[in-house]
């Protein structure tokens, strides 16, 4: 991550991708049917989704208030419906879509998204007066603070503020989150060695405070892209007269639009106006409703009939990041009724079953496991064509330079070809090797679980399941000596570059860190690098591709998984609701309560 990074400039990503939902015919015990004519298997229309298109905004944009979306109305409570708590809700420790989603609606950044239309986004200043000033060469850039920024308790936010949430991102305490603003600080990717964090007193030189309102990075190379770093919820500001260290992750102090009331974990939560937040200095959040309800442990199926019946205050009810239950897709897709509060957009993320190379060990077991793979009965369990996309890249189509390739066959032979697994499995270190597989302990993932434990079987390879909270999964995953040799995990670019997914899925192997496949290998480093430092943005793209696909040709580190089209229902009385297209949640900052007809 020292390496020099290509700039992001006016325009991130233009793109269409288009995801037919007609594809070869399935069963209902996901089994394939072979070439059987394309109109016995269930289909929906072709559909078109629009990549997001994110500009850079002026001063001008950065001022509040945020644009209000069409019949908008403030007041009222919204319930939230969803399956998990939030594991953190310190900004420091945030790197998951669902927590950033929810830290909108009671922190603040520097820089932020400012939605403008349907699909499009400008990139501004939040707390800051823009999108920051750079100079030498990219190494240092300056933001001002805005006038009238406050805690809740009504102090002033300061550029001290910055500067200690910066340097507590180095304490120990902080084993999740970003780490791109860390390493370009101390052009050291391990770079708590370098730093240790403020509580000691020893203060971190490279952000400058020379007045309460200035705050100046600088950084070892050139970053471009740093304004759009700085946007993301694990550098939203923590206060330094209110940090309480490993307790701010129960208790953060807010900046943003509401205050938490009250949280009774794993049940529910409740927000409420902070009075000190001005919508005059905030472009990003409406904070139309007068009150959240968080109301958690609803499963995909409960909610999904919660929402289809719409029946008294589920009217007034939303879910940030539930889909539409497996079992109710084709239902809630050929219901006219529903389709006013019908969300639909695919996912702009990743998703890999990781092999924990210093485990797995065998090349020839990687590679045959891919080969084998079940593709077809896992989309089928997960919804049909209709939910699924069949993936065999690690970019994802929404990346700029994606190329398609299918090294393993998966397109070809969705329900897996055994006979050229077994052949691989036979000239194999060990042809009946025992495979630890930790998975997300949800119904759906346990029925995908007996289907990957049985097709595996058929090559020889004998598959231990363990079940793990879902609540703290990634963290547990996420420990370098976690016992697994198997495990899903998800990524999404923190923008659509290459650059934010290589080096960070293959980046340094720690605990909490993002390297799931402990992948170490120095030629694909120098590699990384190499891309890095390209001033062509168009020969990087093209670079990053050709790594995707040497990566899994020469190395095998995962599995790709199936891309999500992500469907959603909402309660008749909730406005403004979309799918993000970045963040793949439903965004809370145009949402407002109807008034009852």
């Amino acid at each position: 991550m020292t390496g020099r990074r290509r700039s992001v400039t006016a325009v991130l990503a233009i793109g269409v991708l288009a995801f037919s939902a007609a594809c070869a015919p399935g069963n209902a015990g996901g089994g394939g049917g072979g070439n059987a004519p394309a109109s016995s298997a269930p289909t929906s229309p072709t559909e078109t989704f629009v990549a997001p298109k994110v500009t850079i905004g002026t001063a001008e944009d950065s001022k509040g208030p945020a644009p209000e979306p069409e019949g908008v109305v403030k007041g009222g409570t919204v319930t939230m419906l969803d399956r998990d708590d939030f594991a953190h809700l310190d900004p420091g420790q945030i790197y998951v879509n669902t927590e950033g989603n929810v830290a909108q609606l009671y922190a603040r950044g520097l820089t932020g998204y400012k939605r403008v239309g349907k699909g499009e986004y400008k990139l501004v200043g939040d707390l800051a007066t823009d999108t920051g000033t750079v100079s030498d060469g990219g190494r240092t850039w300056t933001f001002t603070l805005k006038d009238g920024v406050k805690w809740q308790d009504g102090k002033p936010i300061t550029s001290e503020d910055v500067k200690w949430t910066i340097e507590r991102l180095f304490a120990s305490h902080i084993t999740y989150g970003p780490a791109y603003i860390q390493q370009w600080l101390t052009g050291d990717e391990d770079y708590k060695k370098s730093y240790k964090g403020p509580y000691d007193g020893k203060r971190l030189d490279a952000v400058e405070t020379p007045d309460e309102k200035t705050v100046v990075f600088k950084f070892k190379e050139p970053h471009a892209d740093a304004n759009f770093a700085l946007a993301m919820a694990g550098y939203y500001i923590v206060p330094k007269h209110k940090d309480t260290k490993e307790k701010y992750d129960k208790e953060p102090f807010s900046s943003g639009p509401y205050i938490i009331k009250s949280h009774t974990p794993d049940k529910s939560m409740e927000l409420e106006r902070n009075p000190h937040w001005d919508p005059a200095t905030d472009p990003i959040r409406g904070a139309y409703p007068d009150k959240w309800r968080f109301e958690f442990g609803q499963e995909a199926l409960q909610i999904t009939d919660r929402f289809i019946a719409d029946a008294g205050a589920d009217k007034t009810a939303m879910s940030f990041y539930s889909y539409v239950a497996p079992e109710r897709l084709q239902q809630v897709l050929g219901d006219p009724n529903l389709k006013s509060r019908l969300l639909r957009q695919p996912s702009p993320y990743g998703n890999y079953y990781y092999f924990n190379l210093d485990r797995v060990k065998d090349i020839k077991h990687r590679q045959a496991i891919n080969i084998a793979w079940p593709t077809r009965q896992l989309q089928q369990i997960e919804g049909g064509p209709a939910a699924k996309v069949i993936s065999t890249t690690i970019l994802n189509p929404v990346v700029a330079g994606w190329q398609d390739f299918d090294v393993f066959g998966m397109k070809e032979k969705p329900d897996g070809d055994i006979e050229r697994a077994k052949q691989l499995m036979a000239e194999s270190s060990d042809p009946n090797p025992t495979i630890v597989y930790a998975y997300n302990q949800t119904p759906t993932q346990e029925r995908m679980t007996v289907v990957i434990k049985n097709q595996l079987a058929k090559i020889g390879i004998n598959v231990v399941p363990k079940p793990l909270a879902r609540k703290t999964y990634y963290d547990q995953i996420s420990k370098v000596d976690n016992g697994f040799d198997m495990y899903w995990g998800g990524w999404g670019q923190d923008w659509p570059s290459g650059s934010t997914v290589f080096p960070v899925i293959f980046g340094p192997v720690r605990d909490g860190g993002y390297n799931q496949s402990h992948l170490r290998d120095p030629e694909i480093d120098a590699e990384m690098k190499r891309i890095m430092s390209l001033e062509d943005a168009n020969e990087a793209n093209a670079a990053w591709a050709a790594l995707d696909k040497k990566i899994m040709e020469e190395i095998t580190p995962l599995v790709p998984d199936l891309n999500d089209i992500g469907t959603m229902l909402h309660g008749s009385l909730i406005g403004g609701a979309e799918i993000d297209p970045q963040s793949w949640t439903v965004s809370p900052n145009t949402i407002f309560v109807k008034q009852q007809q």
